[in-house]
């Protein structure tokens, strides 16, 4: 990955890790027609013991994510890469599988009008003492119900909020307890 930003929080990100993590991820590239052009975004922390390693690859319509949690900063670096590898494969199978049922398809190096995630963070405090600790913004983009599970699943949520193209209204799809699916919308 060309453009890498590897940042450390609680421990010092030595040249050695930091061409771990970018071999590592190397091994993605093989699922893209081109190179991802914006920053894949790493951060690597240690707490209480616990190395955890996120990754975060933006790419037209699509957010990659993947957190891992162990006691070895590199195992964490091998098991966040798999589960990353895991996630476009998944996604890739879907998506072709849709496009031989005749729907409308999605593939990864696909570019897309319009930006899926724009992340901002602030720190706010409700009027009634309830405190807000994380606001995210973000372009809803109009999708289907079934490119907003995917989307959902890309990122290892539970819920996704989006525009839908056939009501024209903001929804969310929800991974219930059971395993299916949920869909809220509007009256």
């Amino acid at each position: 990955m060309d453009k890498l930003s590897v940042r450390g929080q609680q421990i010092e990100v030595t040249g050695a890790l930091r061409d771990y993590v970018s071999k590592k991820l190397s091994r993605l590239e093989k699922y893209f027609d081109a190179p991802p052009t914006s920053d894949t975004n790493v951060t690597l922390s240690v707490a209480k013991g616990v190395h955890t390693v996120e990754v975060t690859i933006p790419l037209p319509g699509v957010l990659l994510r993947a957190e891992d949690k162990s006691d070895d900063m590199y195992s964490s670096v091998d098991a966040v890469v798999d589960k990353l590898e895991r996630q476009i494969r998944k996604y890739k199978t879907k998506v072709s599988r849709r496009r031989q049922s005749g729907l409308k398809g999605l593939s990864v190096e696909e570019p897309l009008d319009g930006s899926l995630l724009v992340e901002t963070e602030s720190e706010e405090e409700d009027y009634n003492g309830l405190e807000v600790v994380r606001t995210k913004r973000f372009t809803l983009k109009p999708m289907d119900v079934e490119e907003a599970i995917l989307q959902m699943d890309l990122l290892g949520h539970n819920f996704f909020v989006f525009s839908n193209t056939e009501s024209r209204e903001v929804n969310v799809v929800y991974k219930r307890n059971d395993g299916r699916y949920g869909l809220i919308a509007q009256d």
